[in-house]
């Protein structure tokens, strides 16, 4: 596979003498340099989420430890949505400015620095700082995938899409999965088990130093051929008249797609939409990996076996999220996607409810299917938008709008899991939320793009 988009890569970059940062480079280190970015791409997604599904597989060791409460543990598993909220939105202003490889580098070492550190703090503020540092080196990683995907696979965006969500799902399983069984191997406390996840940090630090001095801020890796008439996803992009969009610039840009002004993304219904789903598909998934393995503890499963089941949770993003990408690029609406998953997780909130630990391993595989929302969501950012600089504003926007509209839901699931003493009231929310996130998920995978909408208003 990695064969296949680098060859394909060299194809379209040969086949042009614009200047670009890598144009100077010959077709041999042209190639060498696109499998570096893959590697990159891979590892850094691998590291996207171990910070807070190691923490929920240890969740209880560390409320013991820290001496947190129900409440203030919901405090800590809102933390990520609020650093990617708080410092997302910054990433396309940082990339123009630095480079999109000096920031993702930047960003990871941000992410080894604070699994490295916050184990050993010793307070609960700490612990929290030190996961703060870590998750703002992921926020701004999150924003700028799609950007760095848009730029050297404009062609590709589908495939490397589901590369990196693949990657993304993998690390987040085997953080669940391994981070118990390996503490014990270990010999140490909760402490060892999670400052290991710094080292995988630290080794995606390595193949993005190459790449700092690209200065690219976002647009598609020029070189890149599109059709006329198509987004560079490959999917019709039509105008008001079903002209591509070349005939019909949106405002903002030139004929030939370059940017001339800023995009106003409000505008966009289409936009608004694909926020509001990301961010309740983001309030789904971090109480998923906050608090699902608390539900199958203290429904009497063991805390090695509930590590598991989350593992598997997670996993079943591995294949689904470089399927769901390809098939979704495919498609002229996305709508019947999101139903399938919403309908998922419905029937996963309820097993749980009714039969936590009976039928488990059921629920986990169900709301596992549930949470490729995450890759379908980012796989309609880069539909969404005609241009790179569009994926980038259009990904700045609905991220930092999504996990600022997701900070309230493991909180209130903290709050409502010690004040009832039960999981009855916490799944009827998850369950309640769910609903919504399909409406909009259906708006959001409409074919159209901000481009033409924000034009038109």
């Amino acid at each position: 596979m990695l064969d296949g988009m680098v060859s394909e890569e060299t194809r379209t970059t040969e086949s042009t003498s614009t200047s670009t940062s890598t144009a100077t480079v010959g077709p041999r280190a042209r190639v060498w340099l696109t499998r570096l970015v893959v590697v990159g791409i891979v590892l850094a997604a691998l590291n996207l989420r171990p910070a807070v599904t190691s923490l929920g597989a240890l969740l209880e060791e560390v409320r013991d430890a820290l001496g947190m409460s129900g409440t203030a543990a919901g405090v800590l598993t809102s933390v990520p949505p609020l650093c990617f909220a708080l410092f997302g939105g910054l990433a396309p202003r940082l990339a123009r400015r630095f480079g999109l490889g000096a920031v993702v580098c930047a960003g990871m070492v941000a992410i080894a620095a604070g699994l490295a550190i916050r184990p050993w703090t010793g307070t609960a503020v700490g612990f929290l700082a030190a996961t703060a540092l870590a998750l703002m080196g992921i926020a701004v990683s999150n924003v700028l995938m799609p950007v760095v995907v848009k730029r050297w696979f404009p062609d590709r965006v589908g495939s490397m899409t589901g590369v990196y969500s693949m990657a993304i799902a993998l690390g987040t399983a085997a953080a669940a999965a391994v981070t118990v069984p390996m503490t014990e191997a270990l010999g140490g406390g909760w402490q060892t088990g999670l400052t290991v996840w710094a080292f995988l940090a630290a080794a995606a630090v390595v193949p993005w130093i190459p790449l700092v001095r690209d200065r690219g801020a976002g647009g598609p890796r020029p070189g890149a051929h599109t059709a006329r008439g198509t987004s560079p996803t490959g999917h019709g992009v039509r105008g008001a008249s079903g002209a591509g969009p070349e005939a019909h610039p949106a405002r903002g840009t030139s004929a030939t797609g370059r940017e001339t002004g800023a995009l106003r993304i409000t505008r966009s219904r289409t936009a608004w939409a694909l926020a509001v789903f990301f961010g309740l598909q983001a309030t789904a998934a971090y109480i998923t990996m906050g608090w699902m393995a608390q539900i199958f503890r203290d429904a009497g499963v063991p805390a090695g076996t509930a590590g598991l089941l989350l593992a598997v949770t997670m996993a079943m993003g591995v294949p689904l999220a470089f399927v769901i990408p390809r098939v979704a690029t495919r498609l002229p609406h996305q709508g019947p996607i999101v139903l399938a998953l919403g309908g998922c997780g419905l029937l996963g909130y309820a097993g749980l409810y009714l039969a936590p630990a009976d039928g488990a391993w059921i629920w986990a595989v169900l709301l596992g299917i549930a949470n490729c929302a995450f890759p379908l969501a980012l796989t309609m950012v880069g539909m969404r938008a005609r241009t790179g600089a569009g994926v980038a504003q259009l990904s700045a926007f609905a991220q930092s709008t999504g996990y600022l509209i997701s900070i309230p839901g493991p909180l209130l699931v903290g709050v409502l899991y010690q004040h009832s003493g039960g999981w009855g009231l916490p799944l009827a929310l998850m369950a309640g939320l769910m609903l919504p996130q399909m409406v909009v998920g259906v708006l959001a995978g409409r074919d159209r793009t901000v481009e033409d909408e924000a034009a038109a208003r």
